[in-house]
């Protein structure tokens, strides 16, 4: 009895020494944050010469991105074993060279391969137009291209290795806490999903709404035409001295079958831009552009 509790225990301990394969989306997750934290610190760094001659940094700018990478490389992955969107994750490096089920970090030299084939290939392709051996180098990166696509088709086969420099390096995600695992409530799902398909619904919607002809009918809805009647006679001269428009005094003034006077430029660009435009003062639809001879009177 004692044998066989020894042996359960003995069990359990190996398969919680074994942790759980990392979703892929995780991984890929994890590339995104880490493309976009490099872009940010990019914006942040070009926006402290945007006062500086214009094209400054464009000579040495394959060069200081991959001494920003490296900045980030050396407070990230070499002293944590992970980068910015793995720890945001709860994800980290580990070894795959030694088949131990415990926990193996990265070795200095797999941090260095990892952060040389990563930056190096970019610098290159940035630089490959001033260098001699364009040919020769474009042959490389279309060969890395297809490389990266092949490793990609394998990722998404086994789940390990999204980048090519982590399978070339032998550097896996883990996860970094036990028993880590991504677990997303259909509660959230189902809001995400409603609240994207409304947004796209808008985007889809909103263009096709005459916003002023909407808003002249409400107008004349909520305030009725007796009100919209006695303002007009209220304002008696006064509508001849500004534009509907832009509200100054009315340049080449034109008229468009109410009896509100627009400049020729504002009417016209406004009826190129929207061809069933409306009066934005009463509502009533546009139409050609004539000239105001009262006003000229």
């Amino acid at each position: 009895m004692a044998a066989f509790q020894r042996k359960t225990a003995r069990s359990n301990d190996s398969e919680s020494a074994v942790d759980p394969p990392v979703l892929r989306i995780s991984q890929l997750d994890a590339l995104e944050l880490d493309s976009a934290l490099e872009q940010l610190l990019w914006t942040q760094f070009t926006q402290c010469f945007q006062y500086c001659r214009p094209g400054l940094l464009t000579p040495v700018e394959p060069e200081l991105k991959a001494l920003l990478y490296l900045l980030l490389w050396r407070f990230t992955l070499y002293s944590s074993n992970a980068t910015i969107g793995q720890s945001l994750l709860s994800l980290r490096y580990q070894s795959t060279s030694s088949s131990s089920p415990h926990y193996r970090s990265l070795s200095p030299r797999q941090k260095l391969d990892l952060a040389i084939l990563t930056a190096g290939p970019r610098w290159l392709q940035e630089r490959c137009y001033r260098l001699l051996l364009r040919k020769a180098l474009t042959l490389v990166s279309g060969l890395a291209k297809f490389a990266t696509f092949v490793n990609f088709l394998v990722f998404l086969r086994n789940g390990r290795h999204p980048a090519l420099p982590e399978r070339i390096a032998g550097a896996q995600a883990v996860f970094s806490k036990p028993n880590v695992v991504r677990d997303v409530t259909y509660q959230y799902m189902n809001r995400e999903l409603l609240w994207h398909g409304f947004a796209e619904f808008l985007i889809f919607l909103l263009p096709l709404v005459n916003l002023r002809k909407l808003k002249a009918a409400v107008l004349l809805h909520v305030l009725g035409r007796k009100d919209s009647e006695e303002e007009s006679k209220r304002e008696g001269k006064d509508m001849w001295k500004n534009c509907g428009l832009c509200g100054e005094w009315p340049t080449m003034p034109h008229t468009v079958g109410c009896q509100h006077v627009f400049c020729y430029y504002c009417i016209k660009s406004h009826s190129i831009a929207d061809a069933y435009l409306t009066c934005p003062k009463c509502g009533a639809e546009a139409g050609t552009p004539n000239i105001s001879i009262q006003i000229l009177n």
